[in-house]
Order: structure tokens, then sequence, then C-alpha cells
């Protein structure tokens, strides 16, 4: 593992630890035990960090979705909405305590937002991707409103994330056999 990766994998800890908005670029250096100045010579700024946790060190919700919108057929409708499902509950819980801090400003909030290239709704329109796939191969219905379904599954994802994180324990464990069902109910 080179610093570059020694960096992002102690950033995901101090961020998970302490929140984006208190996790100082110093710590996360001192943590993964380099100097500040090689974490600049790898990172712009902390968001640009806080992205390479997002996409390197936490489930990869954005390229399970593309996998599985490409060949739906591959596997059986409730193989793929529980392996989304566990993605998307793995994703929310670990990203949670990280990203719940940046609400703590106004101004943070608004930094943020303006330096990101894709927002948090790309999730959304690629679980929307996939299930349009199974709509087109018929086993969800022609008149499915896909970026709804897609809203509601994350959005159940996101609350039990949120609970979780809340309540300092682990997601419900029957929580995406719960989902499956029913959103295989649909099809």
């Amino acid at each position: 593992m080179g610093s570059r990766e020694e960096i992002v994998a102690a950033a995901a800890t101090v961020m998970r630890e302490r929140g984006y908005a208190h996790a100082t670029t110093k710590a996360i250096a001192q943590a993964a035990g380099y100097s500040e100045a090689l974490l600049y010579k790898h990172f712009r700024d902390k968001t640009a960090l806080f992205l390479a946790v997002l996409n390197e060190e936490l489930p990869d919700l954005v390229a399970t979705t593309a996998r599985l919108a490409e060949a739906p057929e591959k596997a059986q409708l409730s193989d793929n909405l529980a392996e989304l499902t566990t993605t998307a509950l793995a994703f929310y819980c670990a990203s949670f305590p990280i990203s719940v801090s940046i609400f703590s400003s106004r101004d943070l909030l608004r930094t943020h937002r303006d330096t990101l290239e894709n927002g948090p709704d790309l999730p959304i329109q690629h679980v929307a991707g996939y299930l349009a796939a199974e709509v087109k191969i018929g086993r969800l219905p022609s008149d499915l409103d896909v970026d709804a379904a897609a809203r509601l599954l994350l959005g159940a994802c996101f609350q039990e994330a949120f609970l979780a994180s809340f309540e300092e324990r682990p997601p419900r464990p029957d929580l995406v056999d719960r989902l499956v069902a029913t959103f295989a109910k649909i099809g």
C-alpha cells in the first residue's frame, strides 16, 4: 500500500470517528504517519480527500448498480435486489458517520456542495437505471415509476443507516430480506 492509499484509509478512520467537519488534514496526516505536506501532494483539499474516501473506502454502490443494470438476467430478481439493498445499506451505514457533520455549518455544506461534480442523487439515478433494466426484461411491471422506486429503496436504506448510527447498533438483520420481498411482490 502506498502513501496515497494509506492517507485515504486514515482519512476514513478519522472521518468516521470525528465526522467530516472535525477531521483536520493535520489529524489525517498524523494518523497515516505522514506529513501534511505529503497529504497535499495527493489531494488538493479535504473535500478531494473526502471524495476519495467515498469512492475507495466505502462499498461501491454505483459500480454495483451499473453491473446489475448491464446484465440483470444473470441472476434472479430477488438475488439482484438483495445485492443492491445490501450494498446500499452498507454504503449508507459506512458513510453516514462521515458525512453527517457536513450539515453542521451552512458554509461548510455550501462549500462542499459547490466542489462536488456529482451530487448525492447519483445513486438514485443508478438504481433507477438498474430497475429500468429489470423492467425492460419483464421482471418488473412496465408502468413502474423507476425513479420513485429507487428513491423508496434507497430511502429505506438511508433511514436504517441513520437509525443504526443514532442508536449505535448494527442495521436490522431482517431489513434486506423484507425490502427484497416487498420489491419482489411488485414484479
